[in-house]
């Protein structure tokens, strides 16, 4: 396994560019551990990744 340690933007500019304007900066800067690096991503794996995140900063608002 080849992990890689990767900004959620270079994910989303690489595989789904058209969801960029629709995220935010913080978003765009969460770090993403993927377990067998980026180049084995599909853009569906990428939309997923983009959902869990944006799910992952709604709840620690939430949270605060």
């Amino acid at each position: 396994m080849d992990m890689q340690t990767v900004a959620l933007s270079r994910i989303v500019e690489k595989l789904v560019p058209e969801l960029v304007p629709f995220l935010t900066q913080r978003e765009l800067q969460m770090n993403i551990v993927l377990r067998d690096g980026l180049a084995v991503l599909e853009p569906e794996d990428a939309i997923e990744i983009v959902q869990h995140s944006i799910y992952e900063i709604q709840k620690q608002v939430l949270l605060h």
